[in-house]
């Protein structure tokens, strides 16, 4: 993630001299030196290692508009041919040369007899190829067609770039210029880029989780100077990376672990709060009754959905399913709850 940062920049690698055996010392400081975003990089070299340095930031454009022209001429000159094929059908079958009509059931037949130097005048004043041409253009052109199609469909299901990740990416090429400004336009096509990350389960959530650390972050270093954040969740392979004050990197695996746990203790947590609550509700009150029973229910059902739709990319069915489940789980306890507390009644009568 590209963010304003309050770290110092790292030092430079230590030069030796050209008759000296390079010590381990300069040999980690120019390996440390070659995986830095800036290290000997100008124009789209540069591009390139700050690109390829996060996959958040591997984000380029679909050309979906023009992969859409492509598709329609292509579809076009297929519609032409697919014109001109039936035209030379309705000829052979109307022209009352029964050699001609023979053709069209044989296709060695065809072959060897539809050339133009042999065809009766009165087909090449109307056409200037034979079938077999047709057909043998027919298909380059639906390969063509067949392999763009299925292409464009790949490229189609290409996830766009989270608004976080675009912001950082767009934020970067607009501090730094690397290249021309003529080839910096893509940037702004927000609504035409796509990212080759993969997409994650909760994605919305970890930019959240990430905005929050940012957050705390500077919350903390502008009180008392702590750099706990940083220490955590910026390892320092990651810091070793660039020297731009404005760019810090979050390690991935530690971002998905607090996820994870975050995560878990929601899932815990409206798991076990209902069963508490009706607990208690039972315990002051000597029962819960059914509405207060059925309120609960509702309420932490609803919750319980709404953490799923935000937290996971589960599909409708799939959030249903969920939700049902959770839902069944606390009648069960309902149902288990309320007959233990009719037994206990009847006992204490």
């Amino acid at each position: 993630m590209s963010e304003k940062a309050d770290q110092p920049p790292l030092s430079s690698s230590v030069s030796a001299s050209t008759n000296a055996t390079p010590s381990s010392y300069d040999l980690e400081a120019a390996d440390r030196n070659s995986h830095r975003v800036e290290h000997n990089a100008v124009g789209y070299a540069l591009i390139a290692n700050f690109q390829s340095s996060d996959r958040d930031f591997l984000q380029y454009r679909g050309f979906f508009q023009l992969h859409s022209r492509v598709l329609s001429a292509l579809q076009a000159d297929i519609g032409y041919l697919e014109t001109e094929l039936d035209s030379m059908d309705e000829w052979d079958i109307n022209c009352g040369i029964e050699r001609r009509l023979a053709c069209l059931r044989d296709k060695k037949r065809d072959d060897l007899q539809s050339r133009m130097e042999v065809m009766p005048d009165a087909y090449t004043a109307m056409f200037d190829r034979t079938r077999p041409d047709v057909m043998l253009d027919l298909r380059t052109k639906l390969v063509q067609y067949d392999e763009m199609l299925l292409k464009t469909r790949e490229v189609y299901a290409l996830q766009r770039p989270a608004q976080s990740d675009y912001n950082s990416v767009r934020n970067w090429f607009d501090a730094q210029k690397p290249v021309v400004r003529g080839e910096l336009d893509f940037i702004q096509r927000k609504e035409d880029l796509i990212t080759l990350r993969d997409g994650r389960e909760s994605a919305s959530f970890d930019e959240f989780v990430e905005r929050c650390l940012h957050a705390l972050d500077k919350l903390l270093s502008s009180w008392c100077r702590c750099q706990v954040i940083k220490r955590i969740f910026i390892t320092e392979e990651m810091r070793q990376k660039t020297n731009n004050l404005r760019i810090y990197y979050y390690a991935p695996q530690r971002v998905d672990t607090l996820v994870n746990l975050i995560i878990t203790a929601i899932i815990f947590t409206l798991l076990v709060v209902p069963v508490v609550l009706m607990y208690e509700m039972a315990q002051v009150g000597g029962t819960a009754s059914p509405l207060e029973s059925i309120g609960i229910l509702t309420v932490f059902t609803l919750l319980f959905g709404l953490a799923m739709s935000a937290l996971t990319t589960a599909k409708r069915q799939e959030l249903f399913a969920a939700s049902a489940a959770y839902c069944a789980v606390l009648v069960v306890f309902v149902s288990n709850f309320g007959g233990q507390q009719v037994k206990t009644q009847g006992a204490s009568t």
